[in-house]
């Protein structure tokens, strides 16, 4: 389970290959990881962007607004746009992506990762070799600050992650680090719907660092310990519908209350998504960690660097 593999998985992580070649048996070795089987649906609410902030017991609930059946749960902190990029916008991110190299992730997933370096268990950034974004992705981070809610959003990292079905790519649940990464969490869908599936998270605040970010606007409140009997089952799973050129935006109570994952069965096609990570107020101006870090990544992450020129200089 722990060998070295060629598809880019580690640890517990799998993927199709790995488990077919080395004989992995997921459900031995992750018996309490929903993210690579298929939900009972019915028993899942699914978020409705023209309802406020609600979210409703079944599937493709959209279709059914505004006379949805039931009784809602509220689910706030999210933004659902969707058509945020034209369909000559996302042709023209898939063709940047390709155009560059993709490198082996883990759950069968490839990515293009562009940011200042992080090492989440010492707490440590290192931007030496951070010098900014490709030239395709200039205006869609232009666009995003044209959103109200994203008008002061920085972006210092940009992530292109690419999932196939043929590698059974997915991504088990998480919450984003919160010492470095600041309150919002965005991605861009491009080429196929998914859905993100959040589980409420019922752990303790030094997991994910939680107990280190740094927004004025929200507490985070625990809600257990690691001692306590309640569980994630306690809660409803909530689907967050992830449509081809849509933006999603996470934030306050989906930030930081709610892993986030992507299930195999989710992934019906090639889909690349493209996250957006800000820094913590603490490496903002007038943090206190700005001008010994955070100014030197912001500086760098101006700069939107052509790809042809990378090209001729590895020539």
């Amino acid at each position: 389970m722990f060998q070295v593999r060629p598809c880019g998985c580690k640890g517990i992580r799998t993927c199709l290959i790995c488990e077919s070649e080395f004989g992995i048996s997921t459900g031995e070795q992750k018996p309490n990881n929903f993210a690579l089987t298929k939900l009972d649906l019915e028993t899942c609410y699914e978020y409705c962007h023209l309802c406020d902030s609600k979210a409703w017991l079944g599937v493709n609930v959209l279709r059914d607004h505004p006379h949805h059946g039931g009784n809602p749960i509220d689910y706030r902190g999210v933004i659902l746009i969707p058509d945020f990029l034209t369909c000559d916008e996302e042709i023209e991110m898939i063709q940047g992506c390709d155009s560059m190299q993709w490198d082996l992730s883990q759950s069968g997933r490839r990515k293009q990762n562009f940011g200042p370096k992080t090492n989440f268990k010492k707490m440590k950034i290192n931007g030496n070799s951070f010098t900014g974004f490709p030239k395709f992705s200039e205006f869609a981070q232009k666009k995003l600050n044209q959103v109200p809610a994203l008008s002061d959003f920085q972006t210092i990292e940009q992530c292109a992650i690419e999932y196939r079905p043929e590698t059974g790519a997915c991504i088990d649940p998480h919450i984003d680090d919160c010492w470095v990464w600041g309150e919002r969490v965005i991605s861009i869908s491009l080429i196929s719907d998914s859905v993100l599936t959040m589980t409420k998270y019922v752990g303790g605040i030094t997991k994910y660092n939680l107990k280190y970010h740094y927004d004025n606007n929200y507490t985070y409140n625990p809600f257990n310990t690691e001692n306590s009997n309640t569980t994630s089952n306690s809660y409803p799973i909530v689907r967050l519908p992830m449509p081809a050129r849509s933006l999603l935006v996470l934030s306050g109570p989906s930030r930081y209350e709610w892993e986030h994952s992507i299930l195999r069965s989710d992934i019906q096609d090639r889909r690349i998504c493209m996250a957006y990570r800000e820094f913590t107020r603490e490496y903002l101006p007038n943090g206190s960690l700005y001008l010994t870090t955070g100014q030197n990544v912001i500086d760098k992450a101006h700069n939107f660097w052509s790809c042809d020129d990378i090209n001729k200089n590895e020539g």
